[in-house]
């Protein structure tokens, strides 16, 4: 997220103050590998007896962007989110009701501390849907280990992050190793392009894309260009740049606002490439930004399906719409609403026996029938499953063209 220079410098020294105090709770044995072997295994705190029932409630926490130049994909996780606590408060399934507690991040490395600060110091609060976005996850999660309170995320899916040694850090949602090859398959041999130029943001998510990307297009034979730019509201000189090499497809490994002043400009320049994206820029907010007429025909991969055109979602897409003001589920809404289920399911078992070093512990455990996915952890943290989906816009709509295997001719 783009800050004025005074609001990111108060911003790095909030955070300054945060880190190191998580960071010295938080100590690791000796590691036995360099940067790309096994990470240090991190001493998380235990959070026990903090996270009680207190007064007939439990209290559930996420972390995303709430606001800001990407908030519509934080916005979708909470409001799935909101579904999934209205049914099981509904179902009295619980000895106790559960309630949401909110904080904004912005998506920002920057907000990452400070929010999750808010969410521990808050000891009603049991686990945490969230963060959402790679780079805020990253520097969220030694203050969720010093706390031990269970950090899950439907959407953050930079490679290193179960790699880090937070044990109290899962995801719901596949890696970028995963969703990086197939984008690449699908675009070698599907799109039929012999020279791909891989665009990034430089942040912890789009270099985390663009690093998995690259090495499956190269095996695949294609040609590839490489370029890191940072978020900017004008992208007219990185568009000629793109013209210049004239690649037969862009990939940009970055999220939909940005996304969409890129494309604004490669129309502008001319571009005759086909323009990817993957799950950051997978929303409705890229036509609504970009214009239909500039998004038209632009694909995107996401580990995620859509549960609109979903038909054993058509119940979650109807009480979303209830609940939500007449809205229809968005990118990762699904992960949000199976990661909330999943956690309804531990506190079940735990009754009011649960605390946050209990749910911790069942969590890892879990095998819940998602809507999404199995939810289902392996030994790390990551997610079973390795689905990726291809969206296009057709008509001014993302459509689902079905999962890369199934694609990919």
């Amino acid at each position: 997220m783009r800050q004025s220079t005074t609001r990111r410098l108060a911003s790095l020294a909030a955070g300054a103050l945060v880190m190191p105090l998580a960071l010295t709770a938080c100590s690791s044995s000796n590691s036995s590998g360099s940067g790309g072997g096994s990470a240090a295994k991190t001493q998380c705190g235990t959070g026990a007896g903090i996270g009680k029932p207190t007064g007939g409630t439990l209290k559930i926490g996420f972390q995303g962007p709430l606001s800001g130049d990407n908030q519509q994909l934080g916005i979708n996780a909470r409001d799935a989110m909101k579904v999934a606590i209205e049914q099981a408060n509904s179902s009295n399934a619980l000895p106790y009701k559960l309630s949401l507690v909110e904080s904004d991040d912005q998506g920002s490395p920057d907000q990452g501390p400070t929010a999750a600060q808010k969410l521990v110091d808050d000891q009603g609060v049991v686990a945490v849907v969230g963060p959402m976005f790679s780079g805020a996850t990253k520097a969220s999660e030694p203050i969720f280990c010093q706390n031990g309170i269970l950090s899950v995320s439907p959407s953050a899916t930079n490679p290193a992050l179960t790699s880090l040694g937070f044990t109290n850090f899962v995801r719901v949602i596949a890696p970028d190793t995963v969703q990086g090859k197939a984008a690449g398959d699908y675009i070698v041999k599907s799109l039929q392009a012999k020279k791909v130029f891989s665009l990034d943001d430089k942040s912890e998510y789009g270099t985390g894309l663009s690093s998995a990307l690259e090495p499956e297009l190269k095996a695949d034979g294609a040609q590839v260009v490489h370029d890191g730019i940072n978020p900017t509201k004008d992208y007219t000189s990185e568009a000629t740049k793109i013209v210049g090499e004239n690649p037969d497809a862009l990939y940009y490994s970055g999220y939909y606002a940005e996304l969409a002043l890129l494309a604004k400009a490669l129309k502008a320049k001319g571009f005759k490439g086909k323009i990817v994206s993957g799950d950051g820029a997978n929303d409705n907010q890229y036509i609504s930004q970009a214009g239909a007429d500039v998004a038209e025909g632009t694909y995107l991969t996401c580990a995620c399906g859509d549960a609109n055109s979903d038909p054993k979602a058509q119940q979650f897409v109807q009480q979303y719409s209830q609940t939500n003001a007449g809205t229809k589920p968005g990118t990762y809404s699904g992960e949000a609403y199976d990661a909330t289920n999943a956690l309804v399911q531990v506190l079940k078992g735990l009754g009011p026996n649960a605390d946050r070093a209990s749910v911790t512990d069942a969590f890892k455990k879990v095998d819940f029938t998602g809507l999404t996915k199995q939810v289902k952890f392996q030994a790390n943290g990551e997610v079973a499953g390795d689905a990726v989906y291809i969206y296009q816009v057709k008509g001014g709509q993302r459509v689902v063209l079905g999962l890369t295997k199934d694609l990919i001719k």
